[in-house]
């Protein structure tokens, strides 16, 4: 049994509660353990993995958050980096689940969110354990 961690952009708690259930039930449902960790928002979420990657600790992770778009440009910014962030580090080969939403607004961020509608943070949590089975496949 192996171990994932799930690093939370805690902004939104009540999205991020749901996130989480949908994220934690996956993973159990597929015999894995999980640890979670909270980062203050979206933008740090590639950067906590990379550090808790060098532990060596964790077979997976997910980024976990909601990203709701305002008045200014800092959606942007915050969007595209938090998943370039994302994809950097899976082309360096870890197995990372993206489930950091970025949405028009809250309503479409409950849907997302909800495990009993369209339960991003479980398909984020399947995503990271498919890419951690595909690098098992692929190991010397």
């Amino acid at each position: 049994m192996s171990t994932i961690l799930l690093i939370e952009a805690r902004f939104y708690p009540h999205l991020n509660d749901m996130l989480l259930d949908g994220a934690r039930k996956a993973i159990e449902a597929a015999g894995h353990r999980h640890e979670t960790m909270t980062v203050p928002g979206a933008l740090e979420v590639p950067g906590a993995i990379a550090l808790a990657a060098r532990s060596g600790r964790f077979c997976a992770f997910v980024g976990l958050g909601v990203v709701i778009r305002g008045e200014t440009y800092h959606f942007e910014v915050v969007s595209n980096e938090s998943a370039r962030g994302l994809m950097d580090l899976t082309l360096q080969g870890y197995a990372i689940g993206n489930g950091i939403l970025t949405v028009e607004n809250e309503d479409q961020a409950l849907v997302r969110c909800d495990p009993a509608q369209l339960d991003k943070g479980g398909g984020a949590a399947k995503a990271a354990l498919a890419l951690y089975d595909l690098r098992q496949k692929f190991a010397p």
